[in-house]
């Protein structure tokens, strides 16, 4: 194992954000295409997984754990090796009870047992969350971050598009071309992902270097319970004493309010039957625009996002990529509303280039949002801070999310286009937030030193 100093970051970044994104997008994004294949209503479905979404919200509460207890890279690694024990037993108590089981009183206790290890799996993935920033962020010095911070994202999102495009894409060959039922295809399809994260821990084992500087607070100083609480409190007392605090933590929690939707209903719109205002694709034609093309779409973004806040800085460009958030949602609005037909080459055509476009838009858009987070939570306790600034974020997720279904369906007359136009107007709560927050920003954060 090396110091940092001698760690190419390219060996380990990519990687490092791959595994942060699988768990999070899995739980959070993928049970939702999982749930409703087996049988639930996409309204009962949102409301489970944004349950889930809780241990990302509240994770503040231990992160400080992190911070005085062991090393970054320690927790990094521990926590990979639980996720992939977490996602084996989810695995393992996959699929969902039959409706005739259901019936019969009997498989209540089954459905609790799979949702339990889904629980430990996201509070293990949170903890994972916490610690892998907080080794970013003393692994490389500034100026590094604001080059990785592209790259961090896109890799992120590339987690993203394989778990909802690659893994829904993998459980719909399996379903068609081996077991004829969509249970024993995830079965297997989360089997595949426990094995993932098996290796990955092994090479981050290996790969991971080691910085100087990653030590718990007050490293030097014998652990004592009154001074672990006492660093506990300091955490956060420090973290709500920062200057414009409460607008910081607007502007986290309102940036995302458009995509925080569109997550929820955007699958489940792609393989929705035409005549229910969908594409009717499946899951094996969603996989394959999400899982190839679109990955060119973010990778371009997330780059072009980290070269421009490298150079100009963070001010200058958070209102541009604000802006470029709305393209999601523009997206999804041509496609509800011209309805393309998959099976042809033009309406093939045109779905991946909606799909492409949403995906550049999020890896432009997104860099402005991860730097602003690494610039409030600048200070001895920065991996702290900022698990309490992405807690928010999942917060900002979270609640919309849970709420997705329920618009779509009830305030919206079950119509994807009405819901897609909605979503769009909610982007001016993202345009306010940034402009608020863009004239506190230190004009040369971000930017690269002139000499």
């Amino acid at each position: 194992m090396k110091t940092a100093a001698k760690v190419n970051p390219w060996t380990w970044i990519p990687t490092l954000y791959f595994a942060q994104g699988i768990p999070f997008i899995f739980i959070n994004m993928v049970t939702m295409v999982l749930f409703t294949q087996l049988g639930m209503s996409e309204t009962e479905a949102s409301l489970y997984t944004g349950w889930l979404y809780l241990p990302w919200v509240i994770k503040p509460f231990w992160g400080p754990i992190v911070d005085i207890l062991r090393t970054k890279r320690w927790w990094t690694i521990t926590m990979q090796m639980c996720i992939a024990i977490g996602l084996g037993a989810i695995a393992f108590t996959l699929p969902l009870p039959s409706t005739m089981d259901i019936a019969q009183g009997v498989p209540v206790s089954s459905f609790a047992i799979c949702l339990f290890f889904y629980v430990i799996t996201a509070f293990c993935s949170a903890t994972h969350d916490i610690a892998s920033d907080g080794f970013y962020m003393i692994a490389l010095d500034t100026n590094q971050q604001s080059v990785f911070v592209g790259i961090r994202s896109t890799f992120y999102r590339c987690a993203s598009i394989f778990g909802q495009g690659g893994l829904v894409m993998i459980a719909g060959l399996l379903q068609s071309n081996v077991f004829g039922a969509a249970a024993p295809a995830w079965k297997w399809t989360v089997a595949i992902c426990a094995i993932f994260f098996g290796v990955v821990s092994i090479y981050h084992f290996f790969m991971l270097p080691v910085p100087a500087t990653d030590k718990a607070v007050g490293g030097g100083e014998k652990k004592t319970v009154g001074g672990i609480l006492n660093e506990f409190a300091g955490s956060f007392v420090t973290f709500f004493k920062k200057k414009h605090v409460f607008l910081a933590i607007l502007f986290m929690l309102l940036y995302r309010l458009p995509e925080a939707q569109v997550v929820k209903l955007c699958q489940p719109f792609l393989l929705a039957s035409r005549e229910a205002g969908g594409l009717g694709m499946t899951p094996g034609q969603v996989g394959f625009a999400y899982g190839t093309l679109a990955i060119i779409g973010l990778t371009i973004g997330g780059i072009i996002g980290g070269i421009c806040a490298a150079q100009g800085g963070l001010r200058k460009w958070i209102w541009p990529m604000a802006l470029a958030t709305s393209l999601n949602c523009v997206a999804y609005i041509f496609l509800s509303t011209v309805q393309p037909d998959y099976a042809t080459a033009l309406g093939k055509i045109e779905v991946c280039c909606a799909i492409v476009l949403e995906q550049f838009a999020y890896g432009f858009g997104f860099t402005a949002f991860m730097l602003f987070m690494m610039y409030f939570a600048e200070g001895p306790y920065k991996t702290s801070h900022y698990a309490i600034c992405t807690a928010f974020m999942a917060l900002g997720m979270m609640l919309p999310g849970m709420a997705a279904g329920w618009i779509k369906e009830v305030l919206m007359g079950n119509s994807y286009a009405n819901f897609f136009l909605w979503v769009l107007g909610c982007n001016l709560a993202t345009w306010i937030v940034a402009g608020l927050v863009r004239g506190h920003i230190d004009p040369a954060y971000g930017a690269k030193s002139k000499k």
